[in-house]
């Protein structure tokens, strides 16, 4: 038998995989946090057993549990194929999403969700490879637009109106 001495991955400890004993982790404080958060809802007497904390409890568990088993299974050596781990991350494209998640929670408050909204779907799109801005920008404002109207009108609830929102609602006013 031939031994070969192949340097470990880098992102390997022992037998276990970091990154996915960091996402498993990430998950796990994301568990508590909803857990933590679904607590501090207050609960009135008139439900006897089915109330509005139902539903949060359900995932802060569920996600809970799902994070212990991807902890589990990222110490056992991790849930990635021999491909998958040798596969490295396009860091350009990454950056294209970061940046346009940046700009929508920077741009949200005053610009409004649409204008936020369209900003971060083009640079997702970019991020995808597309060079179509104009394109990218009309479906994204097709999107946002119609969301907004949905949450605004249909629903009621405000999402982030901004000068293009306040003006649609001026406008509606006089329809």
């Amino acid at each position: 038998m031939l031994e070969t001495n192949v340097p470990a991955h880098p992102s390997r400890m022992g037998g276990a995989a970091r990154g996915e004993i960091a996402l498993a982790l990430g998950m796990l404080c994301l568990s508590s946090v909803v857990l933590w958060q679904t607590l501090e809802i207050p609960v009135s007497p008139i439900y006897a057993r089915v109330g509005p904390t139902i539903i949060p409890m359900i995932t802060a568990c569920g996600l809970g549990a799902l994070s212990l088993l991807l902890l589990v299974s990222a110490v056992r050596g991790g849930w990635q194929t021999d491909e998958e781990k040798e596969y490295t991350p396009d860091r350009v494209a990454l950056s294209w999403l970061v940046v346009g998640m940046l700009a929508n929670i920077l741009l949200i408050e005053p610009a409004g969700f649409t204008v936020a909204s369209v900003i971060m779907f083009t640079l997702a799109a970019r991020a995808f490879g597309s060079l179509r801005i104009a394109r990218d920008a009309a479906i994204g404002f097709a999107f946002s637009l119609s969301a907004y109207i949905g949450f605004a009108r249909a629903l009621g609830i405000n999402i982030g109106a901004g000068p293009l929102e306040r003006g649609l609602e001026s406008l509606f006013k006089l329809i």
